[in-house]
């Protein structure tokens, strides 16, 4: 691998699920600028997708993390210190909603539904953040992803919207608070993109089809688009951009209708 902007980086990757997720064209991106990598995969039933892929990637590091399960996130972190003793950036790319209040109505949303998209898709973040506060003792970059809808109302998005919008804020709070240690905390918000979590959103073909037709560029992004500006703002070349939504959208964000 030539010498290129993310050399002797170390980065974590969290949610790959297949060679369609949003963090694997990340993965590849930072990869294919000189990072070395640590991947997970959700569970066993995951493993046989993500593995191969870890592989490719040429991961260093390869575990299971389910945030929702004890210890499971603590024995990730745990793994990379005693592997490098170090982490320079970051990305979180998972989200979870209970089927039955991702397809309902936000004011008919359950406590618990609620509570556990809450914890998976935002707090996790958090959780992840303090884990890597003591390992990047020279800086860092922490990336996570949003969608258009955390901040305009989109069909069918439903509770994700509200939890989403968390997610945002609780990047800026973050980069307010890493600050002053040279860790930098951005949010990646992609226009829609075919995945096997969106895929669970109802019409979301039609939601891709608008936005393909009101896209300035007349075209969506990849998840090899999202890739190229994880690893921009994961180098030492945004050193001076934090606590700042990242639109990769042809410019749909802008657009009203």
């Amino acid at each position: 691998m030539t010498s290129s902007f993310l050399q002797g980086k170390k980065g974590l990757v969290i949610g790959i699920a297949n060679d369609q997720s949003i963090a694997y064209g990340c993965a590849k991106a930072f990869r294919q600028q000189g990072a070395e990598l640590a991947v997970t995969y959700l569970n066993e039933k995951a493993r046989p997708h993500v593995q191969p892929l870890a592989e490719e990637l040429g991961a260093e590091i390869f575990a299971p993390c389910n945030v929702s399960h004890p210890g499971e996130l603590e024995g990730v972190f745990e793994a990379i210190e005693a592997r490098w003793g170090k982490l320079d950036f970051l990305l979180h790319s998972i989200a979870f909603c209970p089927m039955d209040d991702l397809h309902g109505r936000v004011v008919d949303s359950s406590a618990e539904g609620f509570k556990t998209a809450m914890d998976v898709s935002c707090h996790s973040f958090i959780r992840m953040a303090k884990l890597a506060e003591p390992l990047m003792a020279e800086g860092g970059s922490l990336l996570a992803v949003s969608y258009y809808g955390a901040e305009k109302v989109v069909s069918h998005y439903n509770v994700m919207g509200p939890v989403k919008a968390a997610l945002e804020t609780t990047g800026r709070y973050l980069a307010a608070e890493l600050g002053p240690q040279q860790i930098r905390v951005n949010i990646l918000s992609p226009g829609p993109i075919m995945t096997r979590a969106a895929s669970g959103i109802g019409h979301f073909d039609e939601l891709m089809h608008h936005a393909e037709e009101h896209t300035p560029v007349r075209h969506l992004a990849d998840i090899n688009d999202v890739g190229h500006a994880a690893a921009f703002l994961a180098s030492d070349a945004a050193r001076s951009i934090s606590a700042t939504t990242f639109y990769i959208d042809g410019g749909y964000h802008a657009i009203s209708g």
